[in-house]
């Protein structure tokens, strides 16, 4: 199996994996101009030579549009194999390559955002203790930092202090994100012209820069939904389940 990976000279012309439609879609727009503008910082893409969700991408730690510190670890920003591809050693093979590079450029290890089960959006926890991986730190309401060290005596990466609680001071709905994923191109928007329709309060904060997204209120800062001031959830919504959301809480 062949892996390739994305470089300045090739991103227009090779697919992102997550989100696989022309160049003119939103999401590929954005997600295209995330990584042209972090590839000089170290950023790695790296993805199956299938047509799919089949990649992982990596980022070294003190780039990280993450509240981690991890000085001297890479981070994988995501490592997604879509269920058709499961099974067939795919996983393996894209952290395998993830490792051989880490170590090549001297890295202590690796780090990555996981929970104590399987949610949406973040690492499979028992794939990544299968793979050595260990619990380095913890943040509220479930979010796990994980890491994989390639030696001893190295210090143990972390959560920020202003990350560790999931609260903040605003009221109503307030979404922190980022461009690292495709999809907030697409659904941001959608959830800020509902609220708007139903008259909710609700403000959209876009990390727009790597110090604003490490001194997050949250780890996962592709897309963090609050309340006010309490966590609601990290899962990208689409409009059916905003609104399912807004009925819930009876909004």
């Amino acid at each position: 199996m062949e892996i390739i990976t994305l470089t300045r000279e090739n991103l227009e012309q090779e697919h992102i994996c997550c989100a696989i439609s022309n160049n003119r879609d939103c999401q590929v727009v954005s997600k295209k101009a995330w990584l042209n503008e972090r590839l000089p910082e170290g950023l790695m893409f790296k993805k199956c030579d299938v047509r799919g969700k089949c990649f992982i991408e990596y980022i070294p730690a003190e780039n990280a549009w993450a509240p981690i510190q991890a000085d001297g670890y890479m981070y994988i920003d995501c490592l997604w194999v879509s269920g058709k591809f499961k099974g067939q050693g795919y996983s393996n093979l894209l952290l395998e390559e993830c490792i051989n590079d880490s170590k090549a450029k001297n890295k202590n290890g690796l780090v990555i955002l996981s929970s104590p089960k399987k949610l949406a959006f973040l690492s499979d926890p028992k794939y990544l203790a299968y793979k050595g991986f260990r619990v380095a730190d913890t943040a509220n309401p479930y979010f796990e930092l994980m890491y994989l060290p390639f030696g001893e005596g190295h210090e143990i990466p972390k959560f920020r202090p202003c990350a560790k609680d999931a609260r903040t001071n605003d009221t109503g709905f307030v979404l922190y994100y980022t461009s690292q994923c495709p999809f907030t191109a697409k659904y941001v928007p959608v959830v800020e012209a509902i609220a708007k329709k139903r008259g909710v309060q609700f403000r959209a904060e876009h990390f727009d820069t790597c110090l604003k997204a490490q001194s997050s209120p949250v780890p996962f800062t592709t897309y963090s939904l609050f309340y006010n001031g309490g966590f609601v959830t990290h899962e990208i919504l689409s409009d059916k389940k905003f609104i399912k959301l807004l009925n819930d809480m009876g909004l």
